[in-house]
């Protein structure tokens, strides 16, 4: 595991949390989900950078894995750093026994499953998955997020362990549709949406109301190149969630949005230094 800079990965303490990739790599840039959005996502650049050569020494791909990949498959992946791939090694990185055979004590932690590739593609083996799982179950201390673009896979693990954040990534308007349907099919302890990059107006009116389908938002700007959502973009998002009461949570990159307009927002501001010298953005977790 490592130390996360995503702002809204946190302890349940508050303070920063963590990433544990058990899978690599993804699929979603061949379907085409992730072409508006500023392709190649983080994970593929670095996946073709600096972390190419550990990726392509694991041969452990969801292609051949089940020993069904055709030969032209397997050699297409093993040509891919950013295909998927299974890290089995990683299950132990949530905690190991002390040289007495007892188990560490984990203190709370906050861990983002998976951020660099899709856990929930239908490529990737179900025993992969349902290890990872099963580990989770494990550690009913931690609090496990998990971010997908493929929703529709979801239901088939309902219910979620009682210690995972379920959350789906909405572009778009009909990513929106797909996101409330599946959403809605689906028992989590927390289930959210991620508007990143939020690239055009989600419609919000088209839409039935977030309440008792969603537990919490998250809005943020394409960052590579950076592209700031529009102001009426992010605020149809806020308007609607403080309709039903959903906590709010506006990521960083959206500062140079709210500067220039003057941080005037009062839906967009969490707090103000005394002397109002400081503006915050509304950075709102669930309470649950």
């Amino acid at each position: 595991m490592n130390h996360t800079k995503i702002e809204w990965v946190q302890n349940p303490d508050g303070t920063p949390g963590y990433t544990w990739n058990p899978i690599t790599g993804c699929l979603n840039h061949v379907n085409g989900l992730c072409k508006g959005g500023g392709f190649p996502c983080y994970a593929y650049r670095l996946a073709h950078g600096r972390l190419k050569p550990l990726y392509e020494r694991n041969m452990l791909l969801a292609c051949d894995y089940d020993g069904k990949g055709k030969s032209t498959e397997i050699e297409k992946a093993l040509d891919d750093p950013f295909y998927p791939r299974f890290w089995p090694e990683r299950l132990g990185d949530l905690g190991y026994p002390d040289d007495y055979g007892y188990q560490q004590v984990n203190y709370p932690k906050g861990i983002f499953v998976c951020d660099m590739g899709e856990f929930f593609g239908d490529w990737i083996p179900t025993e992969w998955q349902y290890k990872i799982l099963r580990r989770i179950q494990g550690y009913p201390e931690h609090r496990f997020y998990l971010l997908t673009k493929q929703p529709q896979s979801l239901a088939k693990f309902s219910p979620f362990p009682s210690n995972c954040y379920v959350g789906v990534t909405v572009t778009s308007n009909a990513a929106m549709t797909l996101a409330m349907t599946n959403l809605a099919n689906i028992q989590a302890k927390v289930k959210y949406i991620s508007f990143e990059p939020l690239l055009g107006s989600i419609g919000m009116n088209d839409h039935m109301s977030m309440k008792g389908i969603v537990d919490w938002v998250i809005i943020g700007a394409q960052t590579k190149p950076y592209k700031p959502p529009r102001i009426e973009w992010v605020k149809e998002i806020v308007v609607a969630a403080d309709r039903g009461g959903i906590p709010v949570f506006l990521k960083d990159n959206l500062a140079p949005l709210l500067k220039k307009e003057g941080w005037s927002p009062a839906w967009a501001i969490n707090a103000r230094e005394p002397d109002g010298s400081r503006e915050y953005l509304r950075q709102e977790m669930p309470q649950k």
